[in-house]
């Protein structure tokens, strides 16, 4: 029991020194005892006049800074919403691209970028997100009621079409400079992070990661399946609102970060394979060490070679080899 207290402590504590390394890590060097003086003095003062060299300022509060905080959130987000989504659909392989939430955020951000360049791309981006996952819902529901296996296969129509429409922007565009924007935005990158980002998806981050939070005691209740009905829960109406909060959430992430794999996926299974499957627990973890993985993910996107790799690469190749890993070692064993 106090092992498994170390480990859950560890966890939740593992954005902190994962924060840290990413404000050190970069191609223009600052001191590590640089940066815990700057940060200590703007949190007992923000308007004070700054001590250091003016370029230290600039990388580390206008560059480094909301990079690092936008890509905890966006890992929190993704890793969040495939954990609550693996619960209520009791299936492993579900993540937040089953549901149609990337693709139509990638339709969103292709039109955008190949036909309506004076429209920003995150708003296009986050509302065909929320529009696919109500297509699928919508598509799923038959007499008022909405099964698991319905809206699983919704999902993967409405995935498919939106793929098939990306495909066809990118053979449209003739621009080949527009073309090489929307592969790239595709890849997913956390290379354009500003505190403008920040501010415009943390709001919606922060309340639907705190809905889930709060939903986490239901959520064993949902996990249930159909059989929660006979506890008074009303299946579809709350199983519907985690949807929601998962769509918001993922909508509002890939709108600022592109196509980032496996963070929903392979987050949630990590857990389940060190603490167990209770979502009181499964659900604050999967945010914790979602966000320092994606951290520490991006760190390697940005330090690995003289050019920058898009973040969604580096997710992929090595989450893959990983979960395979894990799966061999355990045999699948945080789902028994």
């Amino acid at each position: 029991m106090n092992r498994r207290r170390v480990l859950v402590a560890t966890l939740a504590l593992l954005p902190v020194p994962a924060f840290f390394l990413s404000l050190f890590l970069g191609s223009y060097r600052i001191p590590p005892a640089e940066i815990f003086f700057m940060l200590a003095t703007k949190m007992v003062n923000p308007f004070t006049q700054s001590p250091w060299p003016e370029v230290y300022g600039v990388v580390l509060f206008d560059i480094r800074l909301p990079r690092v905080i936008l890509a905890m959130l966006v890992g929190l987000a993704l890793a969040v919403s495939g954990a609550s989504l693996q619960a209520i659909f009791r299936n492993p392989l579900v993540d937040t691209c089953i549901l149609g939430i990337s693709s139509g955020a990638a339709f969103g951000a292709a039109i955008t970028l190949a036909f309506l360049p004076e429209i920003a791309v995150q708003p296009m981006a986050f509302f065909f997100g929320l529009l696919a996952v109500m297509l699928a819902y919508s598509m799923a529901k038959v007499r008022g009621e909405v099964s698991t296996v319905s809206l699983i296969l919704a999902g993967i129509i409405v995935t498919a079409f939106f793929s098939a429409m990306v495909s066809l922007v990118k053979f449209l565009v003739t621009d080949p400079h527009q073309l090489a924007g929307i592969v790239y935005w595709l890849m997913g990158s956390l290379s354009l992070a500003s505190w403008k980002y920040v501010v415009q998806v943390s709001p919606l981050i922060l309340c639907g990661s705190l809905f889930l939070f709060l939903m986490r005691w239901r959520l064993n209740i949902l996990s249930m399946g159909e059989e929660a009905k006979l506890l008074g829960v009303d299946v579809n109406r709350e199983r519907f609102l985690v949807i929601v909060a998962t769509a918001v959430i993922t909508a509002a992430a890939v709108s600022v970060a592109g196509i980032i794999g496996w963070v929903g996926l392979i987050i949630p299974h990590i857990i389940r394979m060190a603490v167990g499957a209770d979502n009181k627990v499964l659900i604050p973890l999967s945010m914790s060490v979602g966000a320092a993985f994606l951290l520490l993910a991006d760190d390697l996107a940005r330090s690995l070679t003289s050019y920058e790799i898009p973040v969604g690469i580096i997710t992929t190749l090595g989450g893959a080899p990983f979960f395979i890993y894990l799966l061999r070692k355990t045999g699948g064993g945080g789902w028994r």
